[in-house]
């Protein structure tokens, strides 16, 4: 890393990592869950992002004498906490699901087990990583679903919070299944196919649109897509990208490759644009749509009759707009007292918001179709022999259970990635992570994939976690 990130923290993570070394507490084991209790716009699933970032972060912690000569000004940390500091590193085990995969609520998406202070001081930016990537992945899965097959383009850099919310933002849309970016710099840095032509400031700066078309085209003849709402879309902008496009042909240089519509009734201006193209001869020329675009505008455009090809998603997706954070959160599930690792939970009067305890794995199984049926959050010891029926409860009602049959295949997709402090995961390229997002996609079923009304995915407990819960809780009542 080129910046040292250690101090991607809350304050309060190093008060407490202070603590537990002052109070003797640096070599206690604990484990810790993330997982998140909602599902965002209330969808029928999420797609996991942000975990080769993560392992780099967990990798690469070290405190600079920079960063120790800061926390010495706040004149509150003992000189012997500061040495401490200087010393900390990430010595524990971390299990996670691999990035592209589907997840939902309650269950952990990872899995930490290490020193308490080493597995506290991860917290802060292990879920400002996951929460922000999570989400954005989850947003654009649902904007290429709406698009069904059509091509979507992240187009949000200059919308985005910042510029590594930017960068993660359009990492994370790949992920999800865009095929491309405008981001430049995602493009160098995460090698994502790149695309864009032209802004209305650069037709605005001729004397005339058909200048502005015929300049770009002049430079650009190969990549020649030219934004056609400048002044008036059906009136000018199209019949100018048509005489532009004559124009390339005549000369052999090349062809009109598309055009972008950016603005007004995208649903009408395409299909009257459609028909001008293909009149002209300009069949195999595509029509980008743009303008504040999500999943619930392009289903309806869609189901309008609209004529477009590619669309370019940007503001709505890399701020998931409508729903701007993911609720992940990350709990202590067990301590090491008394020569083993105790489990705990949290209680609440909310009753989604108790927590499941112990160390914990998740099972997904998959019926003879090989659609995903379910999950069962279980305890590390509990095993689900194949070719045996399983048996799950409801993690919060206690009078409701459900049996998955012996045919059904069972995947645990929790794997490892770090193991005393190293690594022992090869991180997947983007690409192959994308790939994995759009594969499991196949394997959920269409009613859990619809925007409105989805219907939801069981998330249960083992038969062991379930009797351990429910005696603590009547310990803790």
């Amino acid at each position: 890393m080129t910046l040292n990130m250690t101090l991607l923290t809350d304050l309060y993570q190093l008060t407490m990592v202070g603590g537990y070394y002052l109070l003797g507490k640096k070599d206690q084991r604990a484990s810790f869950d993330y997982f998140f209790r909602k599902i965002p716009e209330e969808g029928g699933f999420c797609v996991a992002a942000g975990l080769e970032q993560l392992i780099d972060y967990i990798q690469n912690i070290h405190f600079s004498p920079g960063d120790i000569d800061y926390l010495k000004s706040l004149n509150l940390f003992p000189s012997a906490v500061l040495d401490y500091f200087q010393e900390l590193r990430f010595t524990g085990d971390l299990y996670a699901v691999p990035e592209g995969t589907l997840v939902f609520p309650q269950e952990p998406l990872l899995r930490v087990t290490a020193p308490l202070p080493e597995a506290q001081f991860i917290e802060t930016a292990l879920l400002n990583i996951l929460n922000f990537q999570t989400l954005v992945a989850t947003k654009a899965a649902r904007v290429c679903i709406a698009a069904n097959g059509d091509p979507v383009i992240e187009f949000g850099v200059r919308r985005a919070h910042g510029p590594d919310g930017g960068l993660s933002a359009a990492r994370a849309a790949f992920i999800g299944g865009a095929v491309a970016t405008s981001n430049l710099m995602a493009g160098r840095v995460f090698g994502i196919p790149v695309r864009g032509t032209l802004a209305h400031s650069w037709v605005e700066s001729f004397s005339t649109e058909l200048e502005s078309f015929q300049a770009y085209a002049k430079i650009y003849p190969k990549n020649c897509v030219l934004l056609v709402d400048t002044y008036d879309t059906l009136r000018s902008g199209v019949p100018n990208a048509i005489k532009v496009g004559e124009e390339l042909r005549g000369k052999k240089q090349g062809d009109l490759a598309g055009i972008r519509l950016d603005s007004g009734d995208l649903t009408f201006l395409s299909r009257e644009a459609r028909k001008m193209l293909d009149e002209a001869g300009f069949d195999r020329a595509r029509i980008l749509g743009s303008s504040d675009l999500d999943e619930w505008l392009i289903e309806s455009i869609k189901k309008q009759g609209a004529e477009i090809d590619i669309w370019g998603v940007g503001t709505r997706l890399v701020t998931s707009y409508s729903c701007p954070a993911l609720g992940g959160v990350y709990k202590l599930s067990a301590i090491f007292e008394d020569g083993h690792l105790r489990p705990k939970l949290k209680v609440s009067d909310d009753p989604e918001k108790t927590t499941n305890p112990g160390v914990k794995k998740v099972y997904r199984f998959y019926d003879e179709k090989n659609f995903m049926r379910g999950d069962a959050i279980v305890s590390e010891d509990e095993s689900l022999p194949k070719g045996q029926p399983v048996r799950v409860f409801h993690p919060m009602l206690s009078h409701i259970s459900k049996i998955y049959p012996a045919q059904f295949e069972r995947e645990e997709i929790l794997v490892p990635i770090i193991q005393g402090g190293k690594r022992v995961y090869q991180n997947p390229t983007l690409k192959e992570i994308q790939e994995k997002t759009l594969r499991s996609l196949t394997h959920l079923r269409p009613e859990h994939k619809r925007l409105q009304n989805p219907h939801l995915y069981h998330v249960s407990l083992g038969e062991k976690l379930f009797q351990k819960k429910q005696e603590l809780l009547k310990i803790a009542g």
